[in-house]
């Protein structure tokens, strides 16, 4: 067992007494420095879940920690500062007149100096490869590139745990990729703990374990290869399996035997080339 960040303990919410539950009598724990994928159809639960997280949110029933702290109305600023969300849409999140003012934002909240600020703009910008987009208007940049400053804005505050709340979904194949492939590598180069809220499964082959919500309750808690196995399961729960998934099935519906399930295409290529050399 790791280091416990985040506990759910038997957590229930909705959003006023005559509403049906957004969320029913959810438990997990998320250990640090683990890459978690939370996901499920649209309306399971999942952005309700990434607010209760961040202190947006408060239980109807049950009880949050945070690094073993209880999240309430008195912890939720010093918890705050340990957790890092960027949301579907970035145009929310902007408040500077150029990229530089809107990263120096949450450093100017939290008190820091003006020497710390400028190097903390500087080094975010670079981890996210917008170096040279410092002095734009934020509302000039493309949907990827938003996301990239959103991003920084949030490295430069240092959090422990960064929320990325179905940050792709306004971005096309490329820019989605690009996204997850820069995040991959942030996780590893600032330790950060990440967890990626979503519906798209093709996002969470790289995460070390899934939560899959269905209608406010988890359904299971599983390895992402584990999972992709779920293939009916899944889409009776309005989740599409991965393209890789599906074209494994379509490989074995015509008598090529894959042993393992692959979770992309570099696995996919290397299960086909060991079967050659079988034949």
């Amino acid at each position: 067992m790791g280091i416990p960040l985040v506990e759910f303990n038997n957590v229930s919410f909705r959003y006023n007494e005559q509403s049906s539950w957004a969320l029913k009598n959810c438990s997990f724990i998320i250990e640090k420095d683990e890459w978690i994928a939370i996901i499920g159809h649209n309306g399971s639960g999942k952005s309700t879940i990434a607010k209760l997280m961040n202190g947006l949110l408060f239980p109807s029933e049950g009880e949050i920690l945070i690094n073993g702290v209880e999240l309430t109305h008195e912890t939720v600023w010093d918890i705050r500062r340990d957790i890092g969300m960027v949301f579907q849409n970035p145009d929310n999140q902007f408040v500077g007149a150029t990229v530089q003012d809107d990263i120096a934002f949450g450093m100017e909240n939290r008190g820091m100096e003006r020497e710390l600020m400028i190097e903390r703009i500087e080094s975010s910008l670079q981890a996210v490869e917008m170096t040279e987009y410092r002095l734009i208007e934020p509302h000039r940049l493309s949907g990827g590139q938003k996301q990239r400053i959103a991003i920084a804005g949030i490295l430069a505050v240092s959090p422990s745990l960064l929320i990325l709340d179905e940050a792709t979904v306004m971005l096309d194949p490329r820019g989605r990729s690009e996204i997850m492939s820069t995040v991959a590598e942030l996780r590893v180069a600032e330790s950060l703990s990440l967890i990626t809220i979503t519906h798209d499964l093709n996002e969470v082959a790289q995460a070390d374990k899934v939560i899959v919500l269905n209608q406010g309750e988890i359904w299971k808690v599983t390895e992402p290869r584990q999972l992709f196995t779920e293939k009916v399961t899944l889409k009776n729960m309005g989740l599409d399996i991965p393209f890789i998934t599906a074209l494994v099935d379509e490989l074995k519906k015509r008598k090529i035997e894959i042993e393992n399930e692959p979770l992309n295409d570099k696995e996919l290529l290397e299960e086909l080339w060991t079967l050659h050399l079988k034949t």
